[in-house]
């Protein structure tokens, strides 16, 4: 039984649906990092290989590399040397891909934090199932995308097994961020830099400086730069800024609010 669990999924890239490709994806990004790279891009190939030939394949063969370059030619848009899964997802048929509907609808991490801040409705910190079916819903119009009411359960269903990581049936403000390219997910950033509760109470009191429960644009940069000079991480000024106006999509008019900063900077909402 165990090498059955260990045996790769589906791999006829052709005729994949959504749900089969998030197996293929799990499976091979084994450190979860959102990228197939290195050991993990050479066992996905070599295993596509076998799907399609229906033989073993010899990795150090030079036809494999050749296949393999050629493989990487053609998903691997940003020339990085890896796949991720928006690049990957191109596999899927048309009616299948709502993760690059999903790109073009928002292609910053800004426009992404702007959407959590309209569809996390009842300002819980989490986008629950319905929340997530009206996101859904409202994606596939902008893209002329014909759906029905249980094709949208099933992608909803879908995004949930993507991306809902402790299983929770609801998707925390990290969790979602998922969707973004790897490049545009500035929460990956602040991995190693998460808060406690108390540390989070401690740093937000300080920059607060009026007690009001809300901090500016200003206040803010003051408060990422000294997150990462604390946690010894190159503050790159271009990146910070980038980082800082995605924070303030989530903010009211200017104003952030303790409860749009803590989803950013803690691992859990604050209850």
């Amino acid at each position: 039984m165990a090498n059955k669990a260990q045996q790769p999924p589906h791999l006829h890239l052709a005729e994949v649906t959504a749900s089969q490709f998030l197996d293929i994806w799990k499976h091979f990004d084994t450190d979860g990092n959102g990228y197939i790279e290195g050991k993990e891009l050479e066992n996905f190939f070599k295993e596509l290989e076998m799907a399609r030939r229906g033989a073993g394949v010899d990795p150090s063969n030079p036809t494999f590399r050749e296949r393999m370059k050629e493989f990487m030619q053609k998903f691997d848009k940003n020339k990085d040397g890896r796949i991720e899964m928006s690049e990957l997802a191109q596999i899927l048929p048309t009616e299948e891909n709502f993760l690059l509907c999903f790109r073009q609808f928002v292609s910053s991490s800004a426009e992404f934090m702007a959407a959590w801040r309209r569809y996390d409705t009842d300002r819980s910190g989490y986008i629950e199932a319905n929340e997530l079916k009206g996101f859904l819903s409202d994606l596939l119009k902008k893209a002329n995308r014909h759906y029905d009411d249980q094709k949208l359960q099933e992608y909803t269903q879908t995004i949930l097994r993507m991306f809902d990581l402790n299983g929770d049936g609801k998707l925390g403000l990290s969790e979602m961020a998922r969707l973004l390219p790897v490049q545009e997910n500035f929460l990956l950033k602040f991995q190693g830099v998460k808060l406690t509760t108390e540390q989070f109470n401690a740093i937000f009191a300080f920059y607060d400086k009026d007690g009001n429960g809300y901090i500016d644009e200003q206040e803010l940069e003051a408060l990422l730069r000294d997150l990462y000079q604390t946690n010894k991480k190159e503050v790159d000024l271009q990146n910070l800024s980038g980082y800082k106006q995605s924070i303030m999509s989530l903010s009211d008019g200017g104003k952030l609010y303790r409860g749009e900063l803590e989803i950013v900077l803690c691992r859990e909402p604050i209850v």
